[in-house]
């Protein structure tokens, strides 16, 4: 029979170590990497769609509800400059983002046990996966039906032509709250493996996290109640999920010497 006793295993890190200044030269050389590809994301995005096709597809929901010939307005001088531009670097990190977090795991893939690597490669992917799906959900969904909601309210004597760089803005605001919000699973999945809290506690925690995600809805979009239960009613579905999925993971994730000493317990 094999030796179960931690003490007399070897570790698999043991001799791995590197002096700090190693540790900067792999820092730098993955941040390298990461300009690399989100200037090559950049690049690929000018020739295709360009700066103006990347205005015309965010544009589509907020014209979708304005009068045919009507367009959107530059008041800054220099807004038909910078405001493409913007565009165009935020489409080029969100293209880049599986490239970003895969340099992110290959500088702290060495630092970590083999079954800590079975976890953290899913999880990135995972959280990658959750990041795209809550920024379509904003350009497919919510952006659509909030600014059906605002017209409603618009009086007839006024012309709603709003302005690029305001409108850019709170797009961009909103792709980063429900990015962000979507990412509810991942946390409770971590919260759970690291013990830092049960599933028993989560599902009775289960009421209060429903009066979070509202006021957190509440803050971070706009003063509308589609945009803030478009935000709020997800994350909620998502904590549960979270829950579902974090009974499996923390299983699955443990190292063999945790597993027997739970078994023991």
């Amino acid at each position: 029979m094999a030796d179960s006793d931690p003490k007399n295993k070897e570790d698999e890190l043991a001799g791995t170590e590197q002096p700090f200044v190693a540790h900067l030269a792999e820092l730098r050389d993955r941040l390298l990497y990461c300009v690399y590809g989100v200037v090559a994301a950049g690049v690929l995005l000018a020739l295709w769609p360009g700066p103006g096709g990347l205005i015309d597809l965010i544009a589509m929901p907020i014209r979708a509800h304005m009068p045919p010939d009507a367009k959107l307005i530059a008041v800054g001088v220099f807004s038909p400059f910078f405001v493409p531009l913007k565009v165009l670097m935020m489409a080029a990190v969100l293209l880049a983002l599986p490239w970003l977090m895969y340099q992110a795991w290959m500088f702290v893939a060495p630092g970590l046990y083999s079954h800590e690597k079975r976890f953290a490669l899913p999880l990135i992917v995972f959280g990658s996966l959750l990041a795209y799906a809550g920024i379509a959900f904003v350009q497919l969904f919510v952006l659509d039906k909030m600014f059906g909601f605002i017209q409603k309210f618009t009086p007839a004597a006024v012309a709603a032509t709003p302005d690029i760089a305001s409108y850019v803005e709170a797009i961009l605001s909103l792709y980063l709250a429900f990015g962000l919000a979507f990412q509810v699973p991942i946390v409770v999945m971590l919260l759970v493996r690291f013990d830092m809290v049960t599933i028993e506690k989560l599902r009775s925690f289960r009421g209060y996290f429903i009066v979070v995600a509202f006021v957190v809805a509440a803050v971070v979009t706009p003063p509308d109640v589609i945009s803030q239960l478009a935000l709020a009613v997800p994350m909620c579905l998502l904590y549960e999920v979270g829950i579902v999925a974090a009974q499996y993971f923390s299983r699955s994730s443990r190292s063999p010497e945790e597993a027997d000493s739970s078994s023991q317990s």
